[in-house]
């Protein structure tokens, strides 16, 4: 996983904040298909490949996120 030390804090912040929230109104894509999935109502193809693309930013953040936490515990 040396690939998430090498992306800068920056874009990963920048890519959370935009791809992973547009469209911003009336709610974040993301929001919309967090709640479909919860619902059950995620069935379509398009619905999974949205939710993963707009999704991926985030995962990204968290994957960072507890990789730089891990490496402060280390020390």
């Amino acid at each position: 996983m040396r690939w998430l030390d090498k992306i800068s804090w920056t874009i990963v912040l920048v890519a959370a904040g935009t791809l992973g929230l547009a469209p911003f109104t009336p709610e974040p894509h993301v929001w919309e298909k967090l709640k479909m999935l919860a619902a059950g109502d995620l069935v379509r193809g398009i619905d999974w490949f949205d939710l993963a693309m707009h999704g991926a930013p985030f995962v990204v953040l968290v994957l960072k996120a507890f990789r730089e936490s891990a490496k402060v515990q280390k020390r």
